[in-house]
Order: structure tokens, then sequence, then C-alpha cells
């Protein structure tokens, strides 16, 4: 456990080179403590619980010893009203390889002193620190993330990257391994996290076997990109600053083509004073902000419109389609049509509640049969419309005639022999 790699699955830089230190002949590489705080969300805090504390020799995965260590005096409240009782408290870390943070109660709340100074202590000793989720938050408190890559939950991750200017947040990464050091993003990717803590410390076998007993993907972080999203996040305490109303108007206007001097020219501030200010306030410079927003509005406009990508570019503020796929191959790491296709591939089993556009923007093309509803029949029995035929350049077109053929084998039809909803109509 000593000699970890980067992960694979992690695009952000990672300090390879970065000398780690050698675990303390009191601590096991084997012996994993979970730092639990009252007030604590009791998913996240049953994560590393799951992984590490059950024994699954049967079934492949090596045992680890787990600790459960109270950060705090207890008892300890979790989400739910739940009340807690940790079996060790923060001197069972000085025996642990691997330190777990599975959340904090609140990123506007500093840690216990105590706490940081054992996880400190617990780092120094060459022990692996881990914080999932808002974990995260301990972690920089503890000063472990200064100058390291680290991720969290999209939607803490501007406070995160404000309240602390030195640590690099990412928000995109499922999870970020810069050694011994290791963050996840948002409530599931902290599973994803402790499957690559598994199968760094025993092999892609072991966390495999792991993951069929979870009954969740082995490798998440392997997904492309694509399928990937970015968000409108902002800091929580953005409401009550005067940039305010700027970031709004921005966020309204982005059809309109603008840039950061128009920004700072409607918060009557100099292009160095708002640039300085912006960046004090969320934790990014205005320009790269301004261009994220762009994106994540091209990117909802290809989910949910038949817009073009040159209408899409025009109706972002780009000043060309040109633009628009550079920005957001950079981002997102495919092309806007490929983007597409990947989602509309993966929509009519993916996003099942997702409401239908409205009638009047659907024009039935002729000879599309209509949905027919059988009285006291479900849905599923009776026609679903077909997935409106995509360009043969994006292909995907052969992902939706397999998946119309693999629906027909589930019900029995013989794909080889025409129904009546392969038939052409009219």
């Amino acid at each position: 456990m000593e000699n970890l790699s980067p992960s694979a699955g992690s695009s952000a830089p990672s300090a390879s080179s970065r000398a780690t230190r050698k675990l303390s002949a009191r601590r096991r590489a084997e012996v994993v403590a979970v730092l639990l705080f009252s007030g604590g969300p009791i998913f996240e805090s049953s994560i590393p619980l799951s992984v590490f504390g059950i024994d699954r020799q049967d079934a492949g995965v090596p045992r680890y010893r787990l600790l459960v260590c109270a950060g705090e005096d207890g008892p300890l409240r979790t989400t739910g009203g739940l009340e807690l009782s940790a079996p060790y408290g923060l001197e069972a870390l000085s025996r642990a390889g691997t330190v777990v943070v599975p959340a904090w109660r609140s990123i506007s709340q500093p840690p216990p002193p105590e706490a940081l100074d054992a996880l400190r202590r617990a780092h120094e000793e060459g022990a692996r620190i881990i914080g999932l989720c808002t974990g995260a938050f301990v972690l920089a408190a503890a000063g472990l993330l200064d100058g390291r890559p680290a991720t969290t939950h999209w939607m803490y991750a501007p406070t995160l990257a404000k309240r602390y200017p030195s640590v690099h947040v990412d928000p995109r990464e499922l999870f970020v391994d810069d050694g011994d050091v290791l963050t996840s993003a948002g409530t599931a990717a902290g599973i994803d996290l402790c499957l690559h803590v598994v199968r760094t410390d025993h092999g892609a076998e072991a966390a495999n076997a792991l993951a069929r007993r979870l009954v969740v993907p082995p490798r998440r972080s392997d997904w492309p990109s694509s399928q990937r999203h970015l968000d409108r996040s902002l800091p929580e305490e953005i409401g009550g600053d005067p940039l305010a109303e700027v970031v709004a108007w921005a966020l309204e206007h982005l059809h309109e083509q603008f840039d950061v001097e128009a920004l700072a020219a409607r918060a009557y501030m100099s292009r160095r004073t708002f640039d300085r200010r912006f960046r004090s306030l969320t934790g990014s410079a205005p320009l790269q902000w301004l261009i994220t927003q762009r994106v994540l509005q091209a990117q909802r406009l290809l989910e949910t419109s038949d817009f073009s990508v040159d209408e899409v570019a025009g109706r972002c503020g780009f000043r060309s389609p040109v633009a628009l796929r550079g920005h957001f191959r950079r981002q997102l790491g495919s092309s806007p049509a490929s983007y597409r296709a990947a989602y509309r591939a993966r929509r009519p089993q993916d996003d099942p509640e997702r409401p239908p556009a409205p009638a009047e923007h659907l024009p039935p093309r002729r000879g599309t049969p209509q949905l027919l509803t059988v009285p006291g029949k479900p849905d599923s029995d009776v026609y679903a419309p077909r997935v409106p035929e995509q360009s043969r350049m994006d292909g995907s077109d052969g992902i939706i005639r397999g998946r119309l053929r693999a629906e027909r084998i589930a019900r029995g039809r013989n794909p080889a022999m025409p129904g009546p909803r392969d038939r052409p109509l009219g």
C-alpha cells in the first residue's frame, strides 16, 4: 500500500514524482480507519464501512481490518436522527495505514482541531488519506490538499476552490488519486474511489469481484468523458455579493456575444479589479467561468433540441462553430456531434423520466405511426414511437437499431421475421 500510482481514471495531473513517505512501523497496511463526525450523512459514511468492513474472502476479496473512529465526542448523530457509538477514538488512527474521511457535516463549519492534528500526524507517518465527497473539506482544512489536485461534489467545488486557493479543484473528475492523498466527487463516486483503492492494493480481479458483490460497475472512471456533465455551480455565499447581479445577467444572456470586459463594465469595475474580485468569489477566472457556462448551455441544447451544431454555437454566444467545438472538446472530451449521438443512444434506457418535448415542437412525420393507448394494458405492451433517426455519420444508427432488435427479442419476437411494427405504413 505504500507505493501507489496515479489513477488511470483521473485526468487530473498527479504528483507521481512526489516522494511517498514510508509507512510507520506502528501502522499496518491492511488497517483502514474511518473517521466519523456528528451530523454526517449516513450513506456516505456507510460506503467505506461496507467496502472495507465486511469479510468477503469467499469471493476472492482480501480482507481489511476496519477501525471506526469518532472524530469528536459522541454520541454521533447522523441524518435522520440516528445515533452512532463509534468503538474507537482518534487514538486508533495511529494504527491505520489508510484513513478515510467519508463526509463532513457542513462546509461552512471548521472541523475539530484535534481531528485535523490526527490527520496530519497520520499523513506524516506515511498513511494514505482519503476524503469522500465533502470529506475533502476536512483534508483541505488540515492542509493536506495544498498544491495538489482534488475533487469534491460539484455543488461544493467552487466553495472549496475559493476557501482553499492553493488546492487545484476539478469538479469534473469522479475521483483524483494523488498518491498518498485521494479525493472523490459526489455520493456514488465514493464507491468508485473505494473500488479503486482495492484495485490498487490487490489488483483488478479482487476489485471486480467486490464490484459484483456490490452490484456496481467495476470501473466507472473508464467511461468516456462525453458521458460526464458540467454544472452551473457557484459558491453558496455568492447571493450576498454585489457581483451576484452581474453573474445572474451573464447566465440569462449567454445567447449574446459579450466578453469579460462587458461584465466588468456592468459591475462598474476595471478589468483587473473585476478579475480579482471574481476569482476571490468563485475560485476561477471570469473568462474560464464564462466559457464553461457557454459549453454547459451548448450541452443542454444538444440534449434537448434538434438545432444543428452551428445553430447551437450561435445560441450559446460563441463567435463560430469552430470555437464551440474546440472548447467543447477540451471540457468534455468529445465533439458536440459525438456527445449528442451518445446522449440520444443511451437516453431510452438511462433517462426514462425525461419529459417529452411539447407536441407543437414535434410535428408528426409522414407515415409515422401514432402511439396507441390500450385500456388495461401497461405502456410497455403498446407501440412505442421509434427514436428519431440520426445522421448516419454520427454512428448512432447501429446502436438504436440494436436496441430495437433487443427489445423485440426480449418480447419473444423473431427479429428475422417482420412484424406489424416493422412493415411500412401507408
